[in-house]
């Protein structure tokens, strides 16, 4: 990808960040649920951290449907 740096000229594109509302209900999450370190759950690449909310509502849904 190039960028020029002056004369406004170039191509720009990607993801620029995460949204942080986001990444905070994630973490928060599993946080709660699973009682792992903040600072630990940021550390995951995004894809892994969807993966393990996707896992918290599997084990929540299959618990509630127990009752």
């Amino acid at each position: 990808m190039q960028c020029a740096l002056r004369g406004g000229t170039g191509r720009r594109g990607g993801i620029l960040s995460y949204p942080l509302e986001q990444l905070h209900q994630e973490v928060a999450y599993i946080a709660y649920h699973f009682h792992w370190a903040y600072g630990d759950i940021l550390e995951f690449p995004h894809p892994e951290r969807r993966r393990w909310v996707g896992e918290i509502a599997r084990i929540n849904k299959a618990v509630m449907e127990e009752d």
